[in-house]
């Protein structure tokens, strides 16, 4: 193995070897411009060289490598090899061995699983550490010389580095139980029950980045989709894939996808009822009970001719049409009746050109139309609101909860977020909605029934990638275990794996939180924590604003993030507050320092420093109150400030 002086001279060589890789892939355009075949080849071949072009540019002067194996002398084909490994491919020449390895290369995989007990053929595993892109140091395990076999310093400093910014990726120290979920093939869907700082998000990330590379042909085609809770924590997360060498990944929230506007918004029982999974049947009953009987033949002027399919016919087609979708078998009705005539015409020797088909459809239309309508989404959901009553199913205290206070058309109606999710499921019955290769859903135990529906119709030939923290649920309509959120899903037979080891919450945050498990409606085990370090106060305080100012500005004198999450209603004040003492603040979807953030959307993100001011407000301001506050207090990767005047909930 390299000393410190021939590990950084190889570093060098390894940026260089990418500088002419960036150097070369442009050039590749330039000539792709000009290149043979059709017009789509071209336009293809050209995206894929610029696209190779400016992902290797974006790397700068990110380090080279993080790690590197050294295998011994065995009967294998990676005999006596060395591999370094990066977040890229590097290599200096064409038919030459790589200088460094994607660290999602099969051979890779022996970096994160191996261990004194199953050194998987490595004499020694060696990991980097590096500052401002500078190569500072590396530490070597020996994994078959009884050297020590667990991740040391660089690792655990690396976990506790702090940070500002969007979150980063975690390829240098992914842990082996975290890399098995990582790298679990794509045909199969996955539930990762993940608590507080065990890297759920970060390791489904790294599963659409795996993905992307072992089936890239296949995924490209189908695409990856990736859900988060809100825009806040999109706006975290958002750097993670493209420093993997992934940015053809969409992600979004669940009510960006339905893609609805809302223009109201439902009182809470209203939005519980609409949010059940009884509304599927409810709305599958108002449009197929909307299909009659025919009560005549169906009867086409043709010229000189009238061509007829009988009535009793017409309901056998009808009755026979089984559709895959509404519309489709609306669809099938019309195919049917004009084969039935265009035999008749034909045993005639009538000519049935195109044209001919096309006059006959529509002449069959007003005829279907009278037994299986066209419809439209809006059209129906308007009709279901204005009288509830119309299908049954519910409760009567269900349908004045939902009814609208007066008939309302489609094109009048404020629609809410609630029947933004109502009107992806009459859609889908009308028309099947684009499916994709692969689907990660993040904080997935807050989504309804309906909302899971909606994701199960976009993954229902794929597989999906479930994360989530029972503890945090703090929806109404929360998931209290996953086999039944699964089955929502569409992916009852999901492996379910536990994640309770945080590598990124202290332990001193940790005990404060898991107080809180036993009062809360969810069977997780309680989380243990990697690190021993870590700082908690407790403070009671007359003037809340006043101790959060001086709050924030001990922790400016520190490194890293800083967060100041409370109640809602709260918000206003702390942020005057701090502005009116020259604080620099920031809202949860933008860089900064300072970020003030309402309790409501702390899900997901995370601070080096955190200020949780009165958490009594927090757990009064909403019915999963007590899960809220969990997720608040959890958002603290090294120190935590909790600031109260009035008494703390009894479980703390």
């Amino acid at each position: 193995m390299r000393d410190i002086s021939e590990e950084r001279a190889y570093a060098e060589r390894c940026r260089e070897a990418l500088h002419r890789m960036v150097a070369g892939a442009r050039e590749n355009v330039a000539v792709g411009e000009h290149t043979w075949g059709d017009r789509y080849t071209a336009e293809r071949l050209g995206y894929y060289l610029k696209t190779l072009a400016r992902d290797i540019a974006d790397e700068g002067e990110n380090p080279p490598f993080f790690g590197v194996i050294a295998h011994g002398a065995d009967a294998s084909e990676h005999s006596r090899q060395t591999y370094y490994l990066g977040r890229r491919h590097i290599a200096d020449a064409i038919g030459r061995p790589p200088m460094v390895i994607d660290w999602r290369a099969p051979v890779s995989a022996a970096f994160y699983q191996a261990s004194a007990v199953e050194p998987r053929g490595i004499d020694t595993r060696r990991r980097f550490g590096w500052s401002a892109g500078v190569l500072t140091g590396f530490e070597d395990e020996h994994l078959r010389s009884g050297g020590p076999s667990t991740p040391g310093e660089l690792v655990r400093r690396e976990i506790e580095r702090a940070r500002v910014g969007p979150m980063r990726d975690i390829v240098a120290t992914i842990q082996p139980d975290q890399d098995t979920l990582v790298r679990t093939g794509l045909d199969v869907s996955v539930c990762v029950q993940g608590a507080p700082g065990t890297g759920k998000t970060a390791v489904g990330l790294h599963r659409a980045a795996y993905l992307l590379y072992a089936h890239r042909s296949r995924l490209e085609r189908t695409g990856v989709l990736v859900l988060g809770p809100n825009r806040a924590f999109l706006h975290y997360i958002s750097a993670v894939l493209p420093t993997l060498g992934e940015v053809n990944v969409e992600q979004t929230t669940i009510e960006q996808l339905l893609d609805r506007e809302v223009r109201a918004t439902d009182d809470p029982a209203a939005a519980a009822v609409k949010h059940d999974a009884r509304m599927a049947d409810v709305l599958h009953k108002a449009v197929y009970d909307r299909i009659r009987p025919p009560g005549q033949a169906v009867v086409v002027n043709d010229e000189s001719y009238r061509w007829r399919v009988a009535q009793h016919e017409f309901a056998e087609m009808v009755a026979e049409a089984e559709p895959t979708t509404y519309l489709t078998g609306r669809e099938r009705v019309v195919a049917r009746l004009v084969a039935a005539l265009q035999r008749q015409a034909e045993a005639r020797g009538q000519n049935c050109n195109g044209a001919w088909l096309r006059r006959i459809a529509r002449g069959v239309t007003p005829y279907v139309d009278a037994v299986w309508p066209h419809l439209k989404a809006e059209d129906v959901l308007a009709e279901y609101l204005s009288d509830p009553g119309q299908v049954g199913i519910l409760t009567s205290d269900e349908q004045r909860a939902i009814a609208w206070p007066r008939p309302r058309k489609a094109k009048s109606a404020r629609w809410t977020a609630a029947d933004a999710v109502l009107l992806d499921e009459v859609s889908a019955l009308l028309e099947r909605p684009p499916t994709y290769g692969h689907v990660i859903v993040d904080e997935a135990q807050d989504l309804s029934p309906m909302q899971c529906r909606a994701i199960a119709r976009r993954s229902e030939h794929s597989s999906i990638t479930v994360l989530g923290d029972l503890a945090q649920g703090t929806a109404a309509w929360a998931a209290t275990d996953w086999q039944t959120q699964l089955a929502h899903l569409g992916k009852p037979s999901a492996e379910i794996v536990a994640l309770s080891t945080g590598y990124r919450v202290p332990a001193t945050v940790v005990e404060l939180a898991n107080r809180l498990l036993t009062a809360l409606d969810a069977n997780v085990p309680p989380t243990t924590s990697y690190r021993s370090d870590g700082e908690l106060t407790v403070t009671r305080v007359d003037d809340l604003a006043a101790a959060c100012v001086d709050s924030v500005r001990r922790a400016l004198d520190a490194e890293g993030s800083i967060g100041v999450i409370a109640a809602d209603d709260q918000l206003p004040v702390l942020t005057d507050a701090l502005k009116a003492a020259g604080i620099e603040t920031s809202a949860a979807d933008v860089d900064g320092r300072v970020t003030v953030v309402p309790a409501s959307l702390a899900k997901g993100l995370e601070y080096d420093h955190v200020i949780a001011v009165e958490p009594t407000d927090i757990v009064a301001a909403e019915t999963r109150g007590l899960n809220r506050l969990y997720v608040v207090l959890t958002r603290a990767v090294s120190r935590l400030d909790i600031l109260h005047s009035r008494d703390l909930p009894p479980e703390l």
